[in-house]
């Protein structure tokens, strides 16, 4: 793909700024709307109107009003470029995606020709966000991987199991991760079972994790296929302690709110929708007010990455995200913004950098219905 002429000053290019009383900056969102991990594009899109809005209502920001542009991209690197390319016809400023890692990578290698500000809300793969152009606001996967080793070290777990999807970049990079963290700590894999993106039946790794001799079980993939191992665990009699990764959120929905498979598993998450302080408080209630639900840490990361463009977009006070004016203005701020924060423990973490307190872990309960 040809990049776009970071010099065109057409109005497809620049969005709508025909009239200087109703400048428009576009942020397009790129996630996951359809198929099985919807659940995370949703709540990155809603997470990011509720951003959009907010700033609206207070006059918007450098003399501009946002608007949000959505696309669906199923999880898919192919349709992820497709809508990133129809959005950019439609005069995309700044991109808030891709949701997922597979697809966000896949979209790096455009948005980093056009030279387009692109945020992640979550793909926490370390190649998406591997261009000066893209910022992520989540962990990477070579983090979780590391932190959750010492968690479950310091739950004095000596010997774990790990079961991964050798398919998914995300899975894998956790797993690689995970497994040299957990053994230089001095831990023993027990069995590092793998499966492809797709599978349903998982029988056959569990009985091999179960006569491992396992005293936990490390699993960093995402909510589905959790959820079918928690099914298919009692099968063959396996009965240990469940850790995960941030691709666990909404695992309880797919149960259908049965925490009892599950209870006192726990997994790595940036952001709790019950902490104290004003700012996650005032987000939730405009979440809940709007969508009639809690937000989980996808939605906070969407809100997180509208705040970090209009922080960069009034800093610069410009519209051009492209080409040098981009490198000189909004990347060079974005970098200087790597502790900005919008809700509690959703930290904006670009180039690998990292905040401690975006670490948080979760502990499911038995009466846990979210």
């Amino acid at each position: 793909m040809s990049p776009r002429n970071p010099h065109d000053t057409s109005d497809q290019q620049q969005g709508n700024n025909n009239d200087d009383e109703t400048k428009t900056f576009i942020i397009g969102s790129i996630g996951p709307l359809t198929g099985g991990t919807a659940s995370y594009g949703l709540s990155a899109k809603q997470g990011a109107e509720v951003a959009v809005a907010e700033i609206n209502a207070n006059g918007g920001v450098a003399g501009y009003t946002l608007q949000l542009l959505a696309e669906d991209d199923q999880n898919d690197a192919e349709k992820s470029v497709n809508a990133y390319n129809t959005l950019m016809d439609k005069g995309m400023n700044a991109l808030v995606g891709s949701v997922t890692s597979v697809p966000c990578i896949a979209v790096t290698d455009v948005s980093s020709l056009d030279g387009l500000l692109q945020i992640t809300p979550s793909a926490s793969a370390a190649k998406a966000a591997q261009y000066d152009n893209c910022f992520r606001i989540c962990f990477t996967d070579p983090q979780q991987g590391e932190h959750m080793a010492q968690y479950i070290w310091d739950q004095g777990i000596t010997n774990c199991a790990v079961l991964y999807d050798t398919a998914d970049a995300y899975s894998s990079g956790i797993n690689d991760a995970f497994q040299v963290a957990y053994k230089d700590l001095g831990g023993t894999i027990a069995t590092a079972e793998a499966f492809n993106s797709g599978d349903v039946d998982f029988h056959t790794q569990l009985t091999s994790i179960k006569n491992s001799g396992a005293q936990a079980l490390f699993m960093p993939f995402y909510y589905q296929e959790v959820a079918y191992v928690a099914n298919q665990a009692g099968d063959v009699g396996l009965k240990v302690p469940y850790f995960g990764c941030d691709g666990w959120d909404g695992v309880i929905k797919q149960l259908n709110g049965d925490t009892s498979l599950i209870n006192g598993a726990a997994f790595l998450t940036p952001f709790f929708a019950n902490a104290e302080d004003e700012k996650t408080k005032g987000f939730v209630e405009a979440y809940q007010q709007t969508y009639g639900a809690v937000p989980d840490q996808f939605a906070a990361d969407g809100y997180d990455a509208v705040y970090a463009i209009a922080a960069a977009l009034e800093k610069t006070n410009r519209q051009r995200t492209y080409s040098a004016v981009y490198c000189d203005g909004t990347a060079s701020f974005c970098r200087r913004i790597c502790d900005f924060r919008i809700s509690s423990a959703a930290a904006a973490v670009y180039r690998d950098r990292l905040l401690d307190a975006a670490f948080g872990i979760r502990h499911v309960c038995s009466n846990e219905n979210r």
